[in-house]
């Protein structure tokens, strides 16, 4: 059964997906804390780290590009949540490359401000 502090941050992470998909940088602001670092780790081995200007940044260019929103596709496998920290992981079909493929993501959240915010995101290109 799944715990009122987990379900909070199971909605955190779908409304992430929703607004990420959608390229609604006003809310991912608000969901993403301001010290934000997001690890992609390619399956080439090959590291890219971002803050969250950075991938603020690259949803805005999405946005003003009108690029067709991105697949809402998610697996949760993992929700773990205690005091004010949380950890999720979960599947993603996405759009990363010109193709979709599935990612593995690991995020790292913190409840600050009366609301859950993600500091970290590890995602791995599933091989």
């Amino acid at each position: 059964m799944i715990q009122k502090l987990e379900l909070e941050v199971k909605e955190t992470i779908e409304k992430l997906i929703k607004t990420a998909t959608n390229f609604d940088v006003e809310t991912l602001n608000s969901i993403y804390h301001n010290n934000l670092q997001v690890i992609m780790i390619n399956n080439l081995g090959e590291k890219m780290i971002s803050s969250k200007q950075m991938f603020i940044d690259l949803f805005k260019t999405k946005r003003d590009n009108k690029d067709v929103p991105l697949n809402t596709w998610s697996e949760f496998h993992h929700i773990e949540a205690k005091g004010h920290s949380a950890h999720v992981i979960l599947s993603r079909i996405v759009n990363l490359t010109g193709k979709e493929q599935k990612i593995i993501l690991s995020i790292d959240l913190v409840k600050e401000d009366n609301r859950w915010q993600v500091t970290r995101e590890v995602i791995f290109n599933s091989l």
